[in-house]
Order: C-alpha cells, then structure tokens, then sequence
C-alpha cells in the first residue's frame, strides 16, 4: 500500500486523474478511496513492474517524500518535483549545487524538508556509482521477478518485509538515503516487485499478468 499503512503506497504522472478508469466499477483495493488522482494512480500504476532506470529513481525519491506524510500529499506535487528535480534525471541530480538547493528550499511546490532535498543528491550519486544498474541492484531481492502477494484485506498486508530489510541495509551501505525498511517496501509495491493489490482488486490480476 502506498506507504507506512497510509494509503497503500506510490511512483508517469497521473496524466489525466479526472479520467474515468476501466475499474471504476469494480473492486479496487480501498485505499484509494474515492480521491481521483489516487484511484488514477491505483489503476494505472501501483504495481506496475518497472524495470527501466530512471523511473525506478523517481519512485525511490518519491517513497522517501513521503516520509512522515500523506501519499496524497507527494502525488500532488509529483509534477512540480519533475520540473525542479531536472525531470529526475540522475546525471544533472548528481552535480546539482548548493545554488540548486538554495532554490529547492525557497520553492513552495517542493517538501521543503533539508535531509530529504540532499537526499536527491545523494542518492543520485549513489546511483551512479552502482556496480550495477540500479535495476538491476533492486531487482535482485526478489530473484528478478516479481513476488506474487494473495491478501485479501489490508490489514494482512505488510509495512516491511524480510526483503525489504536487506534492500535498505544493502543502499544504505551503498550511501543511499532515506531508504528505510518501510520506505523500501513502499517503493517495492509501487514499482511491482511485490503485487500487493488485494486479491478481488481488478488491477491484481493485470499486474500478475505483467510479471
């Protein structure tokens, strides 16, 4: 789910939130609620594998936003963030300065938290600086496929999980921030290496059928 308990968690851009979804009358998994932009993101992203670069590391900063906030709160500012965040590109986010961050923090858009701002940076260097892709690093903790969840309330569904634990113990060593357990596992449903849909949620269906 899209964080700590919070609405499950998030990581494209809600294109067209006001849109009417394929599922919009089925059984969706209920945290979502009846918020456009999160039913959005639910239908057409939750759980989605993502496997390419960039995308994986606009989730993980986002995941690590959302730390001690709504997901709601960082899904409406997901677009100002790619404006700000040079389209999170990693190369331009690694030799960012302190002109850049002075910016970040005098913008009203952005979460204007210092530790989360530098760990932008950070983690963009640190991406760099992987032996490996970073697909390729995260992938690895599920076998590079994606894990086939079967809950059928939110209340079964995990805040952190074995896994998700030795992924932050594993980017922490590698100088990533703001990659807790619980971040991490956040940022693992959302990007589809778990499939935490409910098991009655059309979208779980569609998702295991990507893996």
């Amino acid at each position: 789910m899209p964080g700590n308990g919070a609405p499950l968690t998030p990581k494209g851009p809600p294109a067209n939130p006001g849109a009417v979804s394929a599922f919009s009358k089925e059984k969706r998994c209920g945290w979502c609620g009846a918020e456009p932009s999160l039913i959005h993101y639910h239908d057409q992203e939750w759980g989605v594998p993502e496997r390419a670069e960039q995308p994986l590391f606009e989730r993980l900063i986002l995941e690590g936003m959302q730390a001690g906030l709504s997901w709601l709160t960082v899904l409406k500012k997901r677009d100002h963030m790619r404006d700000a965040f040079f389209g999170f590109d990693i190369e331009a986010l690694a030799t960012a300065d302190s002109q850049v961050m002075a910016g970040w923090l005098d913008d009203p858009g952005l979460i204007r938290n210092r530790a989360k701002l530098a760990s932008v940076m950070t983690n963009a260097q640190a991406t760099l600086a992987l032996p490996h892709s970073l697909s390729e690093v995260v992938w690895s903790f599920v076998g590079g496929v994606p894990t086939q969840n079967h809950w059928r309330c939110l209340k079964a569904v995990p805040s952190q999980t074995d896994a998700s634990v030795a992924m932050s113990k594993s980017l922490k060593k590698l100088g990533f921030r703001f990659v807790g357990p619980v971040i991490c596992y956040a940022f693992m449903q959302s990007a589809g290496l778990v499939n935490d849909h409910l098991v009655d949620c059309p979208a779980y269906a569609k998702c295991a059928a990507l893996a």
